[in-house]
């Protein structure tokens, strides 16, 4: 920039004002020092003026993973914001159970503001992207009590409570196995309540032999149902809950491969409502969760945080069920 100015006989600051166009210049100084740049073959430098002006114009999506069908809706409705304000999305991978000493992969020094989602970050980082005042918004994840960080999640046990409510009221099953999401997902941790919850309610024991790893994932899923068809002393079952659809794929998949009808010998119901839900055999009755809608409020969240303008602490999106017939009802 130093040489530039030299050429054209302007200041530094005269280069730096054009380049950003932070103010203006005369046509005359604007085609001499167009034409300098040229021969000089200088190319303003984005992470310097990033540093001077603050802004990147990027924010960042954390994640635990993006192979799963969930994440699809969310990244639309994130990105359908982000486009909105004219920004770029960085999108980056980090589980708790990896993390040991290594930095964050995006955050303030690439990034104006973070959207995080529930088991990709510690608390102790969390707590520290609080303390310099860093824009953040938690997905599906609330904030420890500590810290006043804004999240968006939708609702999980009263759903989960209706629908494991209506296999033992509607298709008189009792033997119901939960399959058990993340241990550090809150939303695993309201769903189990809503299955315990509706157990309790209808005078069935609680039987934690019914209660399986599904960790969200098909692959889980399957393996672990399975092992407990297969186990030497089997224990009789008569539906399972997923807790989300993805999982659901997989049980369906176990079940099929041993010869077991769906519904007539075992009932399965998910969460989420995923993209392939309708397209299953049969179609998964599940609860419809508004991820698209979480995805653009968490964004438009953090852009108001990053304009400096107040947010909910907490935003809880309503849920609804989906009766197909993977349960036994004749719908979809």
């Amino acid at each position: 920039m130093r040489d530039v100015a030299r050429e054209v006989g302007v200041s530094v600051a005269t280069v730096s004002r054009y380049i950003n166009g932070s103010a203006p210049v005369s046509p005359e100084v604007a085609e001499r020092l167009e034409q300098i740049m040229a021969e000089l073959k200088y190319v303003p430098h984005s992470a310097a003026r990033q540093l001077a002006t603050r802004k990147t114009m990027v924010v960042g999506l954390l994640l635990t993973n993006m192979y799963n069908d969930f994440f699809g809706p969310l990244l639309y409705g994130i990105e359908s914001v982000v486009g909105e304000h004219r920004y770029n999305l960085l999108v980056a991978t980090c589980r708790l159970d990896n993390q040991t000493n290594i930095s964050l992969p995006i955050g303030p020094h690439n990034t104006d503001g973070l959207l995080i989602f529930a088991g990709s970050i510690k608390d102790d980082d969390l707590a520290e992207l609080s303390s310099q005042g860093f824009p953040v918004v938690l997905i599906h994840h609330t904030a420890p009590e500590s810290l006043s960080i804004p999240c968006v999640t939708v609702e999980n046990k009263a759903a989960t409570y209706k629908l494991v409510s209506h296999l033992i009221e509607d298709h008189d099953r009792r033997q119901i196995v939960f399959m058990k999401g993340p241990s550090q997902q809150e939303d695993s941790y309201w769903r189990k309540l809503g299955y315990l919850n509706a157990l309790r309610d209808h005078d069935i024991e609680i039987n934690p032999k019914l209660m399986l790893t599904g960790e969200f994932l098909h692959g889980v899923a399957y393996r672990s149902l399975k092992d407990f068809i297969d186990r030497s002393d089997p224990i009789d079952f008569d539906a399972v809950f997923t807790g989300d659809d993805d999982a659901a794929i997989g049980v369906v998949e176990a079940l099929t491969e041993c010869g077991i009808r769906i519904p007539e010998d075992v009932a399965v119901a998910g969460f989420d409502d995923s993209r392939l839900s309708a397209f299953l055999n049969p179609p998964l009755t599940t609860v419809r969760a508004p991820t698209a809608e979480v995805g653009r409020i968490a964004a438009k969240n953090l852009f108001n945080l990053i304009e400096g303008h107040p947010v909910d602490d907490v935003t809880l999106l309503p849920t609804e069920i989906i009766l197909r017939r993977s349960c036994g009802c004749n719908s979809g």
